[in-house]
C-alpha cells in the first residue's frame, strides 16, 4: 500500500527551511537565493512530493501539462527559455508540452488548436503576430495564456519580455562611443516586434548622440538565422568601400554569427575592418572565432518566470494579479568591436 501523502511541512523539514520558503520556490522562485532553491528542489524530488493543487486542477477537466510554442527551436535562445519554463513547472509537477512554429502563423494556429484539444491547463507562446485573436479565443475557452518574451497590450493576460528598445539602445551607443559613423543594422522578419523595437532603441541612441538617421542603414531579413546572417553581410559588402559600414548591429546572434561567417570567408577582419555585436548572448556567441560582443538577454529566467506567473493564476485564479514583467538587458562587450575608430 501507498504511504502517507508526502506534504509541504515534510520538504520543509528535509531541506532545513520554512514552510514559506518552499511555497516561494514553487510559486516565486527568483526571490529564493540559488543555494536554497536547489536545496529545496532536491527534498522535492527525493520525497516524491506532489503540490495540493493537483486534485483540483483535474477536477477543472484539464490536466497537468502545459504548452510552450515558440518562433525558432534551433535558435539556443529558445531551447535556454525552454530549460527554465522545465524548471520552474518540474518543481510543481507538470509537464510540458514543446511546439515550434517556425514563425509560420499556420502552423501556430495548428499547434493551439492541438493543444486545446489535449486540454493543457495553459500555453506559453511567443506569438508570430503582434495581434492574436486565437489566444483570445483560447482564455475564453478556460485556457491559461501567458506571453513570452513579448509585450501584453492586455491588462488580463501576464507578459514576460526584456526591454528590447534599451537592448538596441546599449549596442548602438556602444558603437558610436567607438567612433563608427556607418553603422548596418541586420535583422528580420520586420514583422517580429522584438526586430523592430532592438531597430527603433538603435535610432534613439543615434539622435541622442546628435547623429543623423542616415547613419543607420537597415538591412531586413526573411528570418533569423545564420544563413539569413551570410546574406546580408555579403549585401553590406557589395557597396562601394566609401559607402560600406564599419559596424555592423545584429538583431539576434545568428544573424551575427552568419555575418562574421562571411565577412572572414571574403577576408575582412573583424573588427579592424568591421565591428560586430548581436543580441541574445547565446553560448556560441562567447566561443565564436572571434568572440562575439552582444546583448544579454536573461534567457533561462524567462522562461521560468513566465511558467511561474501560469502556475499562480491556475493555483488560485481568484486572487492572481497579471503581471507584465520586464527584465533590463546588458551589453557585454568582447572582442568583435574592440576597436576604436576616428570618426568621420
Amino acid at each position: 500500500m501507498p504511504g502517507p501523502a508526502v506534504s509541504i511541512r515534510d520538504v520543509a523539514s528535509q531541506a532545513g527551511v520554512s514552510v514559506g520558503t518552499v511555497s516561494n520556490v514553487l510559486n516565486r522562485p527568483d526571490i529564493v537565493a540559488a543555494s536554497t532553491r536547489n536545496r529545496v528542489l532536491a527534498a522535492i524530488s527525493e520525497l516524491g512530493f506532489v503540490p495540493n493543487d493537483a486534485a483540483r486542477q483535474l477536477r477543472r477537466g484539464r490536466g497537468r501539462t502545459l504548452g510552450l510554442v515558440v518562433l525558432d527551436v534551433a535558435n539556443p535562445f529558445f531551447t535556454d527559455v525552454a530549460k527554465g519554463v522545465e524548471d520552474a513547472t518540474g518543481a510543481a509537477g507538470m509537464a510540458v508540452i514543446f511546439c515550434n512554429s517556425d514563425g509560420d502563423s499556420a502552423k501556430e494556429s495548428r499547434y493551439l488548436d492541438l493543444l486545446e484539444e489535449q486540454r493543457v491547463q495553459g500555453v506559453l507562446i511567443t506569438p508570430v503576430d503582434d495581434a492574436n485573436e486565437r489566444l483570445v479565443r483560447l482564455r475564453e475557452r478556460g485556457v491559461l495564456v501567458v506571453l513570452l518574451d513579448r509585450r501584453s497590450t492586455r491588462p488580463d493576460v501576464c507578459s514576460v519580455a526584456v526591454d528590447d528598445r534599451l537592448g538596441g539602445e546599449l549596442a548602438m551607443r556602444h558603437l558610436v562611443e567607438a567612433g563608427h559613423r556607418r553603422i548596418a543594422f541586420v535583422g528580420g522578419p520586420w514583422r517580429l516586434e522584438q526586430v523592430r523595437d532592438r531597430y527603433h532603441g538603435a535610432m534613439h541612441a543615434l539622435r541622442e548622440a546628435g547623429l543623423a538617421e542616415e547613419t543607420l542603414r537597415r538591412f531586413e531579413t526573411p528570418s533569423p538565422t545564420v544563413a539569413a546572417g551570410r546574406d546580408a553581410a555579403s549585401r553590406i559588402l557589395g557597396l562601394p568601400r566609401s559607402a560600406r559600414a564599419t559596424a555592423v548591429f545584429c538583431a539576434n546572434d545568428l544573424l551575427a554569427l552568419g555575418v562574421l561567417q562571411e565577412l572572414t570567408r571574403q577576408q575582412v577582419r573583424v573588427p579592424e575592418d568591421i565591428a560586430l555585436v548581436g543580441y541574445d548572448d547565446i553560448d556560441f556567441a562567447a566561443a565564436a572565432a572571434v568572440p562575439l560582443s552582444s546583448v544579454r538577454q536573461p534567457r533561462q529566467r524567462l522562461g521560468q518566470t513566465a511558467a511561474q506567473l501560469m502556475l499562480d493564476e491556475a493555483n488560485d485564479p481568484e486572487n492572481h494579479q497579471h503581471k507584465q514583467v520586464i527584465f533590463e538587458p546588458e551589453l557585454v562587450v568582447r572582442e568583435s568591436s574592440q576597436y576604436a575608430r576616428t570618426p568621420g
